[in-house]
């Protein structure tokens, strides 16, 4: 992308209308039609901002754009409304100056987006930072909520701004911006009730009605739609919620309509049509139905101690209706603006210290319509104040840069302003205020009377003779000359809308809703509190309000933006002469230009001066060694400009006339001319001598590379022949070679064959001979026949192994069931106790029987036998320690059966599932030790603690049983030499130790104490 390093560089027109020559209103036009036919909508006169509205999106506002106009001189680029933003900020930030930036224009002219795009700089500009970004996208984000509340749709414009708003932007000592401040003016609130032909109500209410939803149609009977907006700026989700309840209150009180009834004594009088839309606006806001429809059919007047009621006729019925949607509306308004500077209001703790301000005005422009009333004039009275004080400002910054400068001058233009209008608006509040009857037509009446003499203002009963004959006047109207323009109001209205006045029923019938935020809006209803003076009129507020924002403008410095809309067609690439012609007037633009020519139409500071003209001068071309203004001097005078065409200031040169400005121009292009030729001289000379010095380098090169060439063909002649010799050589070589290697290989081929014939030979030899020589068929004969080669040491290995394999599944497939099943139990054993149970290795050759006692023949258990239904898996005589005789313990696959072995009596019955584990040593004693699941039926007298000759099988089958069960887990096995046992009440502790024998070979038991059983066992030689 180009930067353009001057104002007058690659200019299209005139880029500062201060430099226009000539000077004329046809110049003035055609300058800013031919930059905008090149899409240069801005246009300077002097430090002012031109802005053209395009009507179409430009690529003039991307980021590359703010970085390139950041801290840059106001004049270093071409017009744009970032460099206005720049200087504003940059004297904020750096000298420590409020400033504050004038926007003005008709509407539809670009008002505010030149807000919006000052503000998006300002926001790209200054400090980053988690705290300062919220700051900026609060200030950003106000912007479009007060848009949707404040916006509508007009025939001169899309996204009219229907209110003046000027903002306030505080800043800390770096630059970044810590909150700022809202102040609203006269928003057009008789818009809510009526609107021109072709025009809209505000946007908040298309926005409110465009998302219709079945979920929000039963709480306020109108879609609602989301606004991150608010939300970003600080709202709360109720609040949003309350705001839109009152958004659709006002669009329901639209929908009630009245209809006359006649009293008996002869009174009109109103009653509501259809009372289900005034139901629905009183269960919105939570009002009774009953006080809000006494409040549109009464009136109650208070005048000292009395109280009088008036019925209203439909006139007065629907004016207080229309009345009562305005004030909801305007009121609500003005709280959305005091919430938003909540939110953004700077912090308390910051507050305490002096901060740096910005204000941004955006207020509605000049306005001329075929019927003007209250509105126009207000709207025309505050740019009169506006146009009045950007003269005063202008004049006052010329001259205090003159001063500044120390720049005589002998001559200054003045344009005279006039104050008829405040004596308007004075005179409509006087006369609303006065008692007796006030209408239209006394206040015009009085208008007459007040400013009959002033040369501005005419009517047809007015005393200056030179109107009387003016019949083009209608008599209900009144004219006015203001700076834009002669406007023609009519008094229709005006008193009307200037009392603004709201019954005192309904603002307390608004005050008694259980809507929280209606309370707020209509503080006046509240009973405790009736004010019975007169509210101020609209016009004094608006005076008022004006009066205390001229004062605050006059304490900041000034930047101006005057905005122009080409064509009423919204339409690109459209520009109507006529039009731009009456913006140009009654902005005073050629007032302006004509101000800063007055006394010097140039200025430059002398740096950039001496850098742009010292090449017309020799004793400054092309450095200057000494000061600028020294420079400069010696460069006027070589040039010989007249002395009176120019001074010299403290820090600038100022030029009086553009022509002298345009004849240093005019020279520098010659002399730039000049430069770009004796540049192209040296260029060319200088390529001429690098083509020669390259042609002799490149001949050097290419006898080199040709001498190479020749010997690197002689060398490659040389080493062709040595490689024919050399190929020759080895051929014979390899041939040679191929013979002793073909015999070898002829030698072991032989070799090969001969030792395949011997080992085929020998392989038979071992397989028969290991036919006659095989072993047994038991699985424990180890013997197999040695091998005869040491290469058959593999095949020996693996016939053996499958050998062995094969046998082993012939033996066992001579197995019964029953063979097998022992079998398994022995392996099970040995898994369980090999290795951990002294007594195991001694049970290995005892086959496991089971049924040890026989008891289906025995008669003497022929009772016990009977009692049991399952198969009995072992019959054994085993040993309660600490009794005398035995017992007989009988195993099922459910059961353990306990039984006196003498009489066959059941002493005990133990059900599988509740055996939890069982212990025994590492000794070669029967003890083992049945432990009971705590809390079960058998665990009542303690655990059992016995003895047998057939421990190894009793535990086997135990675990099998528990193993096989699906319903139960598998039995734990604890074998140590010391463990516990529950009898009854008590642990004990059952320990093994190796002793002497005692008593033959036999185990015995000691009890030491009731905690501790000492079971000694005989060490095995």
């Amino acid at each position: 992308m180009e930067v353009k390093t001057s104002l007058l560089d690659n200019m299209i027109g005139v880029g500062d209308m201060v430099l226009l020559e000539p000077l004329s209103e046809d110049s003035f036009l055609e300058n800013l039609k031919n930059r905008f036919d090149h899409n240069e909508i801005y246009t300077y006169i002097g430090s002012v901002v031109i802005s053209m509205n395009p009507y179409r999106s430009l690529p003039i506002y991307t980021p590359d754009k703010v970085e390139e106009y950041r801290n840059r001189n106001f004049y270093e680029l071409s017009p744009h409304i970032y460099a206005l933003a720049d200087e504003a900020y940059r004297s904020l930030r750096d000298q420590d100056k409020d400033q504050c930036i004038l926007i003005t224009g008709e509407s539809g002219a670009g008002k505010t987006e030149a807000s919006k795009l000052v503000m998006s700089y300002v926001a790209a500009v200054c400090g980053k930072g988690q705290e300062v970004n919220k700051v900026k996208e609060q200030l950003l984000q106000s912007n479009p909520v007060l848009e949707a509340f404040g916006n509508a749709k007009t025939v001169r414009n899309d996204n009219s701004s229907r209110f003046g708003k000027y903002m306030d932007i505080e800043f800390d000592f770096k630059g970044d911006p810590l909150g700022g401040v809202i102040s609203n003016y006269l928003l057009e609130k008789s818009r809510v009730v009526k609107q021109p032909r072709g025009e809209r109500n505000f946007h908040i209410f298309y926005q409110l009605l465009s998302g219709a939803s079945d979920d929000t149609l039963s709480n306020i009977s109108i879609s609602i739609f989301k606004m991150n907006a608010m939300q970003i700026v600080g709202f709360m989700e109720d609040e949003v919620q309350s705001v839109l309840e009152l958004v659709a209150a006002v669009l329901k009180l639209g929908n009630i309509e009245f209809k006359p009834e006649s009293r008996c004594n002869g009174t009109d009088e109103s009653r509501i049509k259809d009372k289900n839309d005034l139901k629905e606006m009183c269960e919105l806001l939570g009002i009774e139905q009953s006080v809000l429809e006494r409040a549109f059919s009464y009136r109650t007047v208070e005048a000292k101690m009395e109280k009088v009621s008036t019925t209203l006729n439909v006139a007065q019925a629907y004016y207080a209706r229309d009345a009562l949607a305005k004030n909801l509306y305007s009121r609500l308004f003005s709280w959305l603006v005091t919430r938003i500077n909540e939110s953004i209001k700077v912090s308390n703790a910051q507050a305490k210290t002096r901060h740096k301000v910005m204000g941004v005005l955006d207020i509605y422009g000049f306005e001329i319509f075929e019927d003007n009333s209250f509105e126009q004039f207000i709207i025309n009275y505050c740019n009169e104040k506006l146009q009045q004080i950007f003269i005063e400002l202008t004049l006052r910054e010329e001259q205090e840069e003159y001063v500044r400068e120390k720049i005589a001058i002998t001559r200054w233009f003045y344009i005279s302003v006039f104050n008829m209008l405040y004596a308007c608006t004075y005179t409509i509040s006087h006369e609303c205020l006065r008692p007796g009857t006030v209408t239209d037509e006394t206040f015009l009446d009085k208008l007459n009377t007040v400013c009959a003499e002033h040369q501005h203002f005419e009517s047809r009963l007015s005393k200056n003779s030179k109107f009387l004959t003016d019949h083009s006047l209608p008599h209900s109207c009144f004219r006015i000359q203001h700076y834009a323009g002669k406007v023609l109001y009519r008094v229709e209205g005006f008193v009307d809308k200037n009392n603004d006045l709201l019954y005192r029923d309904l603002s307390q019938a608004m005050y008694k809703a259980n809507h929280s935020l209606i309370k707020q809006l209509f503080p006046e209803g509240n009973p405790a509190k009736v004010n019975l003076k007169r509210p101020p009129t609209a016009g004094f507020q608006f005076r008022a309000s004006v009066g205390t924002l001229m004062r605050n403008l006059q304490t900041k410095n000034p930047n101006y933006i005057r905005c122009i809309k080409p064509n009423d067609k919204k339409a690109s690439h459209i520009f109507t002469e006529s039009l731009v012609r009456h913006q140009v007037r009654y902005l005073g633009l050629m007032e302006n230009v004509r101000v800063r020519r007055a006394g010097y139409a140039f200025r430059q500071a002398y740096e950039p001066c001496l850098e742009r003209y010292k090449m017309l001068c020799k004793r400054t071309w092309p450095h200057w060694r000494g000061p600028a203004r020294e420079g400069v001097e010696v460069l006027m005078a070589d040039l010989q400009v007249p002395a009176e065409e120019f001074s010299y200031g403290r820090s600038k040169i100022f030029i009086r006339n553009p022509r002298t400005l345009f004849f240093l121009e005019e020279r520098r292009r010659q002399c730039l001319q000049d430069l770009a030729t004796l540049i192209q001289k040296i260029y060319r000379g200088w390529k001429c001598r690098s083509q020669f010095l390259l042609l002799k380098k490149s001949q050097i090169v290419v006898a080199a590379w040709y001498r190479r060439y020749a010997q690197q063909k002689k060398y490659q002649r040389i080493k062709s022949a040595t490689t024919v010799v050399q190929s020759y050589t080895r051929g014979w070589q390899a041939r040679k070679l191929l013979r002793d290697l073909k015999y070898q290989k002829r030698c072991e081929e032989a070799a090969t064959t001969i030792a395949a014939y011997w080992h085929g030979t020998q392989m038979q030899k071992y397989f028969l001979g290991l036919k006659s020589t095989m072993p047994s068929m038991s699985p424990i004969d180890k013997n197999w026949p040695a091998r005869p080669y040491l290469f058959l040491d593999g095949v020996h290995t693996e016939l053996r192994r499958i050998f062995h394999l094969w046998r082993c599944k012939k033996y066992r497939s001579q197995f019964t069931e029953e063979k097998k099943a022992v079998y398994e139990e022995k392996l099970e054993a040995s898994e369980i106790f090999k290795d951990k149970k002294a007594l195991y290795p001694s049970s290995v050759s005892q086959p496991f029987k089971g049924d040890y006692l026989e008891i289906s023949k025995n008669p003497k258990y022929q009772k016990l036998s009977s009692a049991m239904d399952e198969k009995v898996l072992l019959a054994d005589v085993v040993n309660k320690i600490n009794r005398a005789n035995g017992k007989v313990r009988k195993v099922t696959h459910t059961i353990v059966v306990l039984a006196d072995q003498k009489t066959g009596q059941v002493k005990a019955s133990v059900p599988l599932p509740d055996l939890t584990s069982v212990s025994v040593s590492t000794q070669s004693d029967g003890f083992f030790a049945l432990k009971l699941k705590e809390g079960s039926a058998s665990a009542v007298k303690g655990d059992f603690l016995l003895s047998s000759e057939h421990l190894i099988e009793i535990i086997t089958k135990l675990h099998r049983i528990g193993a096989t069960a699906a319903d139960r887990e598998q039995l734990n096995i604890d074998i140590s030499d010391e463990f516990l046992v529950q009898f009854k009440q008590d642990k004990v502790c059952v320990k093994f130790i190796q002793g002497a024998p005692k008593n033959g070979n036999s185990v015995s038991c000691k009890r030491k104490n009731n905690r501790l059983l000492e079971v000694s066992v005989p060490t095995t030689a």
